[in-house]
């Protein structure tokens, strides 16, 4: 593994971090994922499996200490790998089609909806509040996380991107 990646890799997932664990529960102590879209970003910059897996594992790991949810950990620790898989999987699919500063904020929307999906269905089922919760919790709290991550997919994206391409050694020709 390329040492530079895991450096740009972990600190994307210390920010994550810092914004998972600030921000505060809104219904029943489940809170807006932020840790998504730097894992999001982390696939997009670096596509390739051991990297997806690193990072889907760590997330998950960090975000399973930082949650506030009833039965979060195990559901974190459920969630973030799929997730990243299923992102990574649509990430390939489409990247070569469309341009990456439109489908970045499309694909993190549609990741932080699976997010969201298995989270609650694998929380809910750990707790046993299947009956009800589920439409009302991803209501609450998973559309309007859907929606934040992708603001700042769209802002933050194009800026990683640019200051990627500048870090790149400079070479003679």
């Amino acid at each position: 593994m390329n040492t530079r990646v895991l450096i740009i890799l972990s600190l994307l997932v210390g920010i994550g971090a810092v914004l998972h664990a600030i921000v505060p529960g809104i219904v029943y102590g489940v809170k807006p994922d932020m840790m998504l879209t730097m894992m999001f970003l982390g696939i997009m910059l670096f596509p390739r499996m051991k990297y997806v897996v690193l990072v889907a594992i760590v997330t998950g790991v960090i975000s399973a200490l930082t949650t506030m949810a009833p039965g979060g950990q195990i559901a974190n620790m459920i969630d973030k790998p799929i997730t990243a898989l299923l992102f990574f999987g649509l990430f390939v699919l489409i990247k070569d089609r469309i341009s990456l500063n439109v489908s970045a904020p499309a694909l993190t929307a549609i990741g932080t909806m699976i997010s969201g999906t298995v989270f609650l269905g694998s929380a809910l089922y750990i707790v046993g509040l299947m009956e009800g919760a589920f439409p009302v919790l991803f209501l609450t709290v998973v559309l309007p996380t859907a929606a934040i991550n992708t603001v700042l997919m769209a802002v933050v994206y194009p800026i990683v991107q640019k200051i990627i391409k500048r870090s790149q050694p400079l070479t003679i020709s």
